[in-house]
């Protein structure tokens, strides 16, 4: 069969205790960031990453997927392992048949892009669960820039990746000092938007194509550093506006809401 060239199957064997330890060290960022390594875990999730930019160095399946994973032509690593050992090495709670050690991608922001696109800032978000749903959010809605704060979530953590549904291999997830961002996108003159209880009506005011839209942390919102570089200030109504509702909106809740209202206008 012509599709085997290309990937190293491995004897079967029972998985070594030092394979177990670094895939388990992987939930620890700093073990991610020493190693450049993170794991991804389920069918859809992989046969996804298989068709991507990301860089798979080993792959473990049960035998009812090894031929799936061949014919998908992997370049990497294959070891035909049982569920027991799958469980031994999976994150989840219900593991999957197939569990991937990836090579975290190196990029880097590419400006002329930026001014062109729609792209989600991320001023310290903290939850894994949330940072997951917006990627997956921006994946949706063609955002392929996410730009976060240095204390955010980190991507490579599992509960995101998983949570991502696969999305992160399709937006590009940058972390640096968001002062310093904003400060370099008024210089070439990029929209700065900014989520606040007291903006204007979103679905109202008057939105670009392109821009640069901040969505703050879970509790206390955008940083106080960052209010005063924001061109325009954005806020989701509540319905009907002189009844008693909840005090805000969950981030990833509301990040979808303005997404929507940005690319409604450009259908």
């Amino acid at each position: 069969m012509d599709y085997f060239w290309d990937v190293t199957i491995k004897p079967r064997f029972v998985l070594s205790k030092n394979k177990i330890k670094l895939i388990r060290s992987l939930e620890s960022k700093k073990n991610r960031t020493s190693t450049g390594l993170f794991i991804a875990e389920g069918e859809k999730m992989i046969f996804d990453l298989l068709k991507s930019d990301i860089g798979i160095s080993e792959i473990f399946c049960t035998k009812n997927l090894e031929q799936s994973v061949l014919k998908a032509k992997a370049s990497c690593n294959l070891e035909v392992v049982t569920k027991d050992e799958i469980s031994k090495i999976s994150f989840l709670k219900t593991p999957s048949e197939l569990v991937a050690i990836c090579k975290i991608p190196e990029l880097a922001l590419d400006w002329n892009k930026l001014k062109k696109e729609l792209v989600l800032v991320l001023d310290e978000i903290q939850d894994p669960g949330n940072l997951g749903t917006i990627i997956r959010l921006a994946d949706w809605f063609g955002i392929r820039t996410i730009i976060c704060s240095e204390n955010s979530a980190d991507l490579f953590n599992p509960k995101v990746i998983q949570s991502t549904m696969g999305g992160f291999a399709r937006v590009n997830v940058h972390y640096m000092n968001l002062e310093i961002l904003l400060e370099q996108a008024a210089e070439v003159n990029i929209p700065i938007y900014g989520t606040f209880l007291d903006g204007e009506n979103i679905f109202q005011t008057e939105l670009g194509e392109n821009g640069f839209v901040i969505m703050g942390n879970e509790g206390n919102g955008i940083s106080s550093k960052l209010t005063s570089k924001i061109s325009k200030r954005l806020t989701i109504p509540s319905c009907p506006s002189n009844q008693l509702t909840s005090e805000s909106l969950n981030v990833a809740v509301a990040t979808s809401i303005i997404c929507a209202e940005f690319r409604r206008r450009i259908v």
